[in-house]
């Protein structure tokens, strides 16, 4: 998706906008904090990998996780279960 935008004067920065297609595409949102790196030419931006906590995952499920059963079938070898 090429999408157009301008840079211009922020302060004593620079900035420009990014459209909304392509922040709803990424699944970016206002206040993400975002790596940008300058490669081959390329201004790269991306969101870095945060890893959360066990806890933290567990939270988007309510506090639950529910284990399903699984047949595995009969053993074949040396397998134990």
């Amino acid at each position: 998706m090429a999408e157009k935008t301008v840079l211009r004067a922020w302060g004593s920065s620079q900035g420009m906008i990014i459209p909304k297609k392509c922040l709803e595409t990424l699944g970016w949102d206002v206040s993400d904090h975002l790596e940008i790196e300058v490669r081959d030419g390329e201004l790269r931006i991306r969101k870095p990998f945060v890893h959360r906590t066990f806890e933290e995952r567990l939270a988007e499920y309510g506090g639950k996780i529910e284990i399903c059963d699984f047949d595995w079938g009969e053993a074949k070898g040396k397998e134990f279960f």
